[in-house]
């Protein structure tokens, strides 16, 4: 698994090739395999493909519009907008995207208690987990994959596309690469370990 580990890459760049529902299913079971607080499970991924993909991706669109000119819904994090409109541009170009939910989750923009707060961390840090997972599956597969946090730019559109009652997480897109990107500097392990 370090191999897969070493050679995965967000990937930004597809080939047109589309990519088999068998294929997919595989990513979504290793996903599924991954271990998550309380044994919750809290991910349910819907793959969009096609017509329906494009449909997807033109209320993401319609979201990102909204949040430059109209009702402004993370103003501390406009500076995102531009990369918002180039991760559109990849989602285009992938053969599917993949939406995650936590159908248990609360909306970002809803106030939690602290229970509520916690339970939140630990099931985003179980999706993560799963994500990855599902991140190295392709990297096994020969696929490209890239996660992707800039949906919240379209958070209520895209909720209302995909009628999730629950937390749009956010979406993986999955493809053949085209490119293969050196790997992205990484911070020095001194810097991020302390032994007590």
């Amino acid at each position: 698994m370090i191999e897969e580990i070493n050679r995965r890459r967000s990937i930004r760049k597809f080939k047109a090739e589309p990519v088999s529902d068998e294929m997919l299913l595989q990513l979504v079971e290793a996903g599924r395999m991954a271990p998550s607080a309380k044994n919750r499970q809290p991910w349910k991924y819907i793959v969009y493909k096609n017509k329906p993909k494009n449909e997807l991706l033109d209320a993401m669109q319609k979201g990102i519009e909204r949040e430059e000119t109209k009702q402004v819904l993370l103003p501390g994090s406009a500076f995102g907008l531009m990369d918002a409109k180039n991760t559109l541009r990849i989602m285009q170009e992938a053969s599917a995207v993949m939406m995650v939910e936590n159908p248990d989750g609360a909306s970002p923009f809803a106030p939690l208690n602290v229970d509520e707060r916690f339970k939140e961390i630990c099931d985003n840090l179980s999706i993560g987990a799963s994500i990855e997972n599902i991140l190295l599956e392709g990297v096994s597969l020969g696929l490209g994959t890239l996660w992707i946090a800039n949906t919240c730019f379209a958070y209520p559109e895209l909720m209302e596309f995909c009628k999730f009652s629950g937390q749009l997480i956010g979406a993986i897109a999955v493809g053949y690469p085209a490119e293969n990107p050196a790997q992205r500097p990484r911070k020095p392990i001194q810097d991020i370990i302390e032994f007590r």
